[in-house]
């Protein structure tokens, strides 16, 4: 996998994508590369991840603390997840790009910032309704009322 280093940013994740894919069919692991085994791979690297944070308490963003070895093993073990993810979507048949767009629009209806704005509520927690109205000229109209509701005992 020669040229890697040539950019510094601005990679896509299909070009991640097409790089993964080189980098197991020239190694011969494709064999490997079921979604399950892959699956396992991404949570083992998950681990690791959790393990640089484990025991440190809230740490504040920029990580002003850290040694600069630290922030780059930081980088080594997110890299692992994001290409795992990557491999895994590829192979499942999963446009991770589209997906991840898709589910942001998701959120945005989920999470409306009229309602959302600095509350840290599950969006089960919020009620969207729509009720339908008769206005003074007889005419029938819907309309939505949005409101927080306390997340009742189950």
């Amino acid at each position: 996998m020669t040229g890697v280093l040539e950019r510094e940013s601005g990679l896509s994740l299909e070009e991640l994508k097409t790089k993964m894919a080189d980098f197991a069919r020239d190694r011969d692991w494709d064999q490997f590369h079921s979604p399950r085994n892959l699956l396992l791979a991404l949570v083992g690297e998950v681990g690791e991840l959790s393990e640089i944070f484990q025991w440190r308490g809230e740490v504040p963003r920029g990580l002003p603390d850290w040694e600069e070895e630290e922030k780059q093993h930081l980088g080594e073990e997110l890299s692992d997840v994001l290409l795992y993810l990557i491999r895994l979507a590829d192979v499942c048949g999963v446009d991770l790009g589209k997906a991840a767009l898709a589910k942001l629009e998701l959120n945005a209806i989920k999470y409306p910032p009229h309602l959302c704005k600095g509350s840290s509520k599950k969006h089960t927690q919020i009620i969207t309704t729509t009720t339908t109205t008769t206005t003074t000229e007889g005419e029938s109209k819907s309309i939505g009322v949005d409101f927080l509701t306390k997340k009742q005992n189950q």
